[in-house]
């Protein structure tokens, strides 16, 4: 399965701004991609004032999304502020070509930027079925986060990360990347921003793709807006957990 990861520089608060850059960056997808990877919070970058940008599920965004999935025949995910209840969220929302739309509720929220502050945390788990492929999606922060991310029972053969991850901790992005990838014995793909946001804080990108073994897949460079088509096979996933069955000897905890 072909993926397409889209390195980005978000232009701060400004959502139909965004849609622009999207829509002109979409023409390099590869015709063969099943899903298009977009980063974090990507029509406002991380923008802790919710009160002023956030959507409701049946908004423009979601809309926007859903057109564009139709449009390009292809999945598409990145994440937007979702007011729901009377609480706002950093949703990741995953569109599928029929217009059906599913979502997971960043769980883990970056304290050292007051995001627990304006957003409530999700509780539940994503995994989507695309093409061959159980796909389970998370944001940013949770990378820290094995426990979360953990593989139990071997329910996915890729997770996705999109992200607003800053450039003065960028070795910790590619690090944790390439662990998850090794431990849970899936690929792992991280698409993050690049440029400086409203708060003055840099990205580097890093957008990159670890195959299960931890090797590096990708070639998205630092700093550069790209897209890249990058190639994901299933049947690599398989035969290295028939030949290292690591999972078998796994501790049985979860959250």
């Amino acid at each position: 399965m072909i993926i397409s990861t889209i390195q980005a520089d978000l232009i701060w608060e400004d959502k139909s701004q965004n849609f622009q850059l999207f829509e002109k960056l979409f023409s390099e997808v590869s015709n063969d991609s099943k899903l298009i990877v977009l980063p974090e919070m990507f029509t406002t970058g991380f923008s802790m004032n919710p009160t002023a940008f956030a959507e409701m599920m049946d908004g423009e965004s979601v809309t926007w999304m859903k057109q564009q999935a139709a449009h390009l025949n292809k999945f598409i995910t990145g994440s937007l502020i979702i007011k729901e209840d009377n609480l706002f969220y950093n949703r990741l929302i995953v569109a599928d070509p029929n217009g059906e739309v599913t979502y997971y509720d960043k769980k883990h929220l970056f304290r050292y930027a007051n995001e627990h502050e304006n957003y409530a945390p999700g509780l539940e788990h994503l995994i989507v079925k695309i093409g061959d492929f159980n796909i389970a999606f998370f944001v940013c922060y949770d990378l820290r986060f094995p426990v979360w991310s953990r593989n139990i029972k071997l329910q996915y053969h890729a997770a996705i990360y999109i992200a607003n991850w800053p450039k003065k901790r960028r070795d910790h992005w590619s690090t944790l990347l390439k662990a998850r990838a090794i431990e849970n014995q899936a690929y792992v793909i991280g698409v993050n921003r690049i440029g400086e946001d409203g708060n003055g804080v840099e990205y580097s990108g890093d957008s990159t793709v670890f195959n299960p073994l931890g090797e590096k897949i990708s070639t998205t460079e630092p700093n550069i807006a790209t897209v890249e088509n990058i190639r994901l096979n299933l049947d690599l996933v398989n035969e290295y957990r028939i030949k290292f069955p690591a999972h078998l000897d796994a501790d049985d905890f979860q959250l």
